[in-house]
């Protein structure tokens, strides 16, 4: 009897840890998706045709403040967006 109620508190601890994690992964993707639209003052430097050769300060500023994983993460989900839509992959010279 014993060893089912424990097996009953490990269940629940289990279930409340993974409760936990899944609200942590959303507000981490929250935070995500909110640091990469201040990314929106390098829109005129990333761009085709634009004149502007080097980024803004408030464009390094945003950038400074986008975490390293959340914009590699971006990036890859990015590239793999063509594939899902059944189009060939794509290629940057």
């Amino acid at each position: 009897m014993a060893t089912i109620k424990s097996l009953y508190s490990s269940a629940a601890l289990l279930l409340v840890i993974i409760a936990i994690a899944a609200q942590t992964k959303t507000a981490q993707s929250q935070d995500c998706a909110a640091t990469l639209t201040t990314l929106n003052t390098c829109a005129p430097y990333v761009l085709p045709g634009q004149s502007n050769v080097l980024p803004s300060p408030e464009c390094c500023s945003a950038l400074q403040n986008v975490e390293h994983g959340c914009l590699c993460n971006t990036l890859r989900i990015a590239s793999r967006i063509p594939a899902a839509c059944s189009l060939p992959a794509l290629t940057c010279g």
